[in-house]
């Protein structure tokens, strides 16, 4: 998958973190380097917005993880984790990120999806064959949806170079 990135693109960043913290998680028993993300995923281009779609626990201990995304230029949307009678938890951003990326799309040129999940597989259609932007993706491709990697222009494999992702790997 090669595509053309130039400095004059707009590129609008949508992080996923709950899928790519997990990735890291279960692959490399580390965390994300979101700063190298970001980086990667604007690649010299115009940022016109980044977003990352946060949860929220019972006791809080997130709050130093989301003033550090923001620090790094990333706005954070936050939900409550939902906990469900019988002990289950559900912790959901995929709609809002969805609904986030096709509102902005008109003034991007270029989308940047962080997450492996195929369940954007209905979005990366969406805005390359009716709206007409890139949508690249950038994940872990050990855990990523296959799928997914077909929908999209180009792909950013984050297991390549887990010392530029991955925090202390």
């Amino acid at each position: 998958m090669a595509i053309i990135k130039h400095k004059e693109q707009r590129v609008g960043v949508f992080i996923d973190t709950q899928n790519l913290y997990h990735s890291a998680k279960n692959l490399y028993n580390t965390r994300v380097n979101f700063g190298a993300v970001l980086k990667e995923a604007v690649a010299g281009r115009r940022l016109v917005r980044a977003v990352a779609y946060v949860i929220t626990t019972e006791s809080r201990d997130e709050k130093s993880f989301f003033e550090a995304l923001v620090k790094l230029g990333i706005e954070t949307k936050t939900k409550d984790l939902q906990i469900f009678p019988g002990g289950a938890k559900k912790a959901d951003w995929d709609v809002g990120l969805a609904i986030d990326a096709v509102k902005m799309a008109a003034r991007l040129d270029a989308v940047v999806i962080c997450s492996g999940d195929g369940d954007f597989v209905p979005l990366c259609d969406y805005l390359k064959n009716t709206v007409g932007i890139q949508v690249e993706i950038m994940s872990f491709g050990k855990s990523a949806s296959s799928r997914l990697l077909e929908a999209a222009d180009d792909f950013i494999d984050l297991s390549e170079n887990p010392k530029k992702f991955l925090i202390n790997h």
